[in-house]
């Protein structure tokens, strides 16, 4: 098997070293990607620090993945050399379950196989993610970039832009419907903009006033600062929907008191603890709390493609590959807008 560059976790409690890896063969059905960039995703620093479970050492993270095709299988149809090709948060689920024929691969009820820190569907071959030269997949989970994007910030819609994009369709938000978005980081920025392509009327929930100028920039309505006891009470049954963005501890009753009869609160972060959901404004107001994580291939395709109609892109920070400890340690300090893109050139 041919041997790759990359960047890997040698452990939970180590920074991430140069650390050569081994990807299959190009199979009749695979494509083989050169990667350009990479985002970089808290859930990278969440698994490399096993913050979610035990994970499978060495590992290289990253699954907002974007470069171009220099290899194809014989029984290849949908790419050919030279293409612009993305691979997400999946290369493979088993495709037959009632799940992966809904086109939601995501929650494939026999083995969804994740980009990383995961398996193939073999159950054993661990899988390894973007922060690396090239990677090889089935083409059936290689996603189409349009030609002519700049690929730096095209890569975290792979991530951040679908966990947004996915709940946003779902819900069916578009003209005429009142968004909250809560938190504004990586993935607040994506939802806040594909929330304006899509016609929605956008506010942004902060506790952070320099988040002010960013917000109105990225397409928002209306900023509320809802650290601001009088600003907050104003929001008192205002909006159709709010997406919740925030991955640390915090209060839902504010949210769901902000939300009209019968909105939704969507939950896309991962904070580290439960939170309490409390009953009387859920009740009162009909209100509804939902969770969203990723999408399908295809409505992936669907975001990938409405993003580059409406030219709606990531907002990123391009580092090397030999600074990755360094975004990680900005990242945990909130200090990045919004989205670190890691150049592979660099490798």
């Amino acid at each position: 098997m041919p041997t790759t560059k990359a960047y890997a976790a040698m452990s939970p409690s180590t920074p991430l070293v140069y650390h050569p890896i081994e990807r299959r063969d190009v199979g009749e059905k695979d494509v083989r990607i050169d990667v350009a960039f990479c985002g970089i995703c808290h859930t990278d620093i969440h698994q490399t620090r096993d913050e979610w479970g035990a994970g499978t050492f060495p590992m290289v993270p990253g699954h907002e993945i974007v470069g171009t095709i220099s290899k194809v299988g014989k029984k290849v149809r949908g790419f050919k050399v030279g293409d612009a090709a993305g691979v997400g948060c999946m290369v493979g689920s088993c495709g037959k379950c009632p799940e992966c024929r809904r086109g939601l691969e995501q929650h494939c009820r026999v083995h969804t196989s994740f980009t990383y820190n995961n398996t193939e569907q073999d159950g054993k071959t661990p899988t390894q993610g973007g922060y690396s030269a090239s990677i090889v997949v089935d083409e059936s989970f290689a996603l189409k970039i349009a030609p002519k994007q700049p690929l730096e910030r095209v890569a975290p819609l792979l991530c951040a832009g679908i966990t947004t994009y996915s709940p946003l369709k779902r819900f069916k938000i578009g003209k005429g419907k009142r968004l909250g978005v809560l938190g504004l980081g990586g993935l607040g920025h994506m939802a806040v903009k594909l929330g304006a392509a899509m016609g929605a009327e956008v506010t942004v929930l902060s506790t952070s006033p320099s988040k002010a100028r960013d917000a109105k920039r990225l397409g928002a309505h209306e900023f509320v600062l809802t650290s601001d006891a009088a600003a907050a009470a104003r929001l008192e049954g205002r909006l159709d929907a709010i997406i919740d963005t925030v991955s640390a501890d915090h209060d839902l009753a504010g949210p769901l008191s902000w939300l009209a009869f019968e909105g939704t609160l969507i939950m896309v972060g991962v904070p580290p603890k439960p939170l309490a959901v409390p009953a009387m404004p859920l009740i009162a107001g009909r209100r509804a709390v939902a969770g969203s994580v990723i999408g399908g291939i295809a409505e992936t395709q669907e975001m990938l493609d409405f993003c580059a109609k409406k030219k709606v892109l990531a907002d990123v920070e391009v580092c090397r590959i030999q600074d990755v400890n360094a975004a990680y340690a900005r990242m945990l300090k909130n200090d990045v807008r919004y989205r670190f893109s890691i150049d592979l050139s660099s490798l």
